[in-house]
């Protein structure tokens, strides 16, 4: 009995979703996170998730795992001591940058730029030179080398970055030093640049090297600690990470290469959500997962997510593939608070978190949140996962009244004013993701999950006019459930730096034929049959001397049917929905990359035949709840109890284990076939 876990570690809440891929039996669980040490807080679902299904922990085969490990070390500032070493002459690469600045004026003035994960002084330059084209200029002094390094560790540097000038082109320098290193230190984490990233922008390689030595030490730690404690509950599970391309890795390469993890949490709720909406037929969503700290968006097109080659973490841009997500500090624990300058209402970036959290959870917490003015409206029940979790009505109505006394409004006035306010800052997130980029939010659902997503979609919908409204089953725990279904996945690119009159389609399908080779191997050395393999190819374009290119996806068939013109004409069309024109310009190959992507778990969804549109079944209770300035009289049914074809009026709440979500006034829902509800405009289902 093949039992795989998806557990998604989040800032509130550790979310686990144990499956049963013989009988398909998915059981669910939620636990309060543990910051200090994360993996209690697992080792706690897992036990419940196990009592729940009866089973024992042993019993467990896999585990697929998000964390925000290497997240939180890079945001907190408590990564590794790092030291770098460059090519002769560019021992300032992390801080010259980019020379970017923020403002379109003075910004400079202003600009307060923090220190780089790897400092000056920890910086040492190699004697070495290799050209664009991979010829060994300068050889590489490997005596001068060694003196390097022995200073650079006596100076109590914990992980050592190797990333000179044109590895892109010849890694041959980096890999001896890199050998060098390890026969000097054993122990010493190395990360040479060409393995994290073999593509050229020295600046971006560079620091995305570092990034991966800053965080290296910390995540290996937890990797580490977690296997034993694993190991300690009778768990011989094989363990994989969760990649921010919603991708998953092995223990030991997430130890090796953290930085690609970096934004696993939020990859896996963007691959839960479209597994969820593609079954119900809807390949075209936007995606809005509303957690206890911030809120992540995201678009999917045709069944598949948008991989955007750079993130930001912190201050700093990554270069890595990840799931195009953005994050605002917009959640349930998100503070409410009236500046004394302005007098205005604001919610957020700041949170309360899981400790000591809302005023609500009784923990201490005085400060009003988007949860408290929830609880406040209505909106919110008065327990919280499946009752375990009492909320505290007079701890939330007295932080909202203060909020409320500060701006000469009631109580409910006040709490409406922080949903209204917190529901903007997510309609312009969705808009960054969609109409900034060329597409129509009309043309495109909205799947809400996360503890607090399904309290807010209707009315960030009712903004942003993406409809329906999908609200998946289990919508708090969607993150490990996306953690499950993610497949295997690696890249192997290649800088080409080519206009397409320079290069032939020869060419082009030859490097795309090497690339594809090494995928291969990759998914042969991972153990993964043949037939759960494939490989896709994409290429980075840009026009000839313009400063950043765009990916794009092409196929070998395309190449052999059209030529070189496949990339060109892709390039254009891409180019014009982005920014609206096209220009009479030569076309230039950046970097050809293979995509290795191998299947993981074949993940079922619960399915049932339509039943008639009553939900009279699934009424529990009924309340006067605010809405807008006046309180309505609100039927609240248990989802546990709805059916496939059942149909709810708005005002209705919508209550289960995880979550709750609202249907506003004038507003339907209606359960299809796969348990999911949808929400539209109007009284009847349209």
């Amino acid at each position: 009995m093949p039992l795989k876990l998806g557990v998604d570690v989040g800032g509130t809440f550790t979310d686990l979703l144990l499956f049963d891929e013989e009988s398909g039996r998915q059981v669910r669980a939620k636990t309060p996170s543990t910051p200090a040490d994360p993996a209690a807080g697992v080792l706690v679902g897992i036990d419940k998730v196990c009592r729940l299904a009866g089973v024992a922990p042993g019993a467990i085969t896999h585990i697929m795992h998000g964390t925000t490990v290497a997240t939180n070390a890079v945001l907190e500032g408590k990564g590794a001591k790092v030291g770098l070493i460059t090519t002769q002459g560019f021992k300032q690469i992390l801080h010259l940058a980019r020379s970017w600045t923020p403002g379109p004026l003075a910004g400079w003035i202003i600009m307060v730029k923090p220190e780089p994960p790897a400092a000056l002084e920890h910086t040492r330059e190699a004697q070495e030179r290799i050209d664009t084209r991979g010829n060994i200029v300068v050889p590489l002094d490997e005596e001068a080398l060694r003196q390097t390094l022995q200073d650079l560790v006596s100076r109590g540097i914990e992980a050592l970055t190797v990333s000179l000038i044109n590895s892109y082109a010849n890694p041959v320098h980096e890999k001896r030093i890199k050998a060098i290193a390890q026969e000097m230190f054993p122990t010493l984490p190395i990360t040479a640049s060409a393995e994290v990233l073999p593509e050229f922008r020295e600046y971006e390689r560079a620091l995305t090297a570092v990034m991966n030595s800053y965080v290296r030490p910390k995540v290996a730690s937890y990797m580490r600690n977690f296997a034993a404690q694993l190991a300690a509950h009778g768990l011989n599970a094989e363990v994989n990470i969760l990649r921010s391309d919603a991708g998953l890795m092995t223990l030991s390469m997430a130890q090796e290469r953290p930085v690609y993890g970096v934004m696993s949490g939020p990859a896996g709720g963007v691959a839960g959500a479209l597994f969820i909406a593609t079954k119900a037929g809807f390949p075209n969503i936007l995606t809005l997962d509303m957690g206890g700290t911030s809120t992540d968006v995201s678009l999917c097109q045709d069944g598949a997510q948008t991989i955007t080659r750079e993130t930001t973490l912190g201050y700093f841009p990554i270069k890595v593939p990840s799931v195009d997500v953005r994050s605002i500090g917009a959640g349930g624990g998100s503070i409410a608070h009236v500046p004394e300058i302005t007098k205005a209402l604001r919610v957020g970036p700041q949170s309360a978190g899981a400790d000591p959290g809302p005023a609500c959870y009784g923990k201490g917490g005085t400060e009003a949140t988007v949860t408290d003015a929830n609880l406040v409206l209505g909106h919110l029940p008065p327990r919280l996962l499946g009752g375990e979790m009492a909320l505290d009505q007079e701890a939330a109505t007295a932080a909202v009244e203060r909020i409320g006394h500060k701006l000469g409004l009631d109580v409910y006035r006040a709490a409406q004013g922080i949903l209204d306010i917190v529901n903007e800052n997510m309609h312009g997130a969705l808009r960054l993701v969609s109409v900034q980029r060329g597409y129509d939010p009309r043309n495109f659902a909205l799947v809400a999950f996360g503890g607090a997503g399904p309290l807010h979609a209707n009315a960030v919908a009712k903004l942003i006019g993406s409809f329906p409204v999908i609200v998946p089953p289990a919508p708090g725990i969607l993150c490990a459930t996306g953690d499950v279904c993610c497949d295997y996945r690696e890249e192997f690119a290649r800088t080409v730096l080519r206009t397409l009159e320079q290069i032939s389609v020869a060419e082009v399908t030859q490097i795309f034929a090497n690339l594809g080779e090494e995928a291969a191997g990759w998914l042969e050395r991972e153990g993964i049959p043949r037939d759960q393999q494939q490989i896709f190819y994409n290429a980075d374009m840009r026009y000839f001397r313009q400063g950043y290119e765009l990916p794009l996806i092409i196929t070998l068939a395309d190449l052999q049917t059209q030529g070189t013109a496949a990339l060109a004409n892709r390039f254009h069309s891409l180019h014009e929905q982005l920014y609206r024109f096209r220009l009479d310009a030569e076309c230039e190959i950046v970097n050809l990359r293979a995509v290795a992507l191998g299947k993981g778990a074949s993940l079922s969804l619960p399915e049932a035949e339509m039943d008639g549109p009553s939900s009279t079944q699934a009424l529990s209770d009924e309340h006067r709840i605010y809405f807008d300035g006046k309180f309505l009289s609100t039927p609240i049914y248990d989802r546990a109890k709805l059916r496939p074809g059942n149909r709810l009026t708005g005002p209705a709440i919508v209550t289960e284990m995880d979550s709750t979500t609202v249907i506003l006034p004038d507003f339907t829902g209606e359960v299809d076939r796969y348990f999911n509800m949808l929400i539209r405009p109007g009284t009847t289902n349209k």
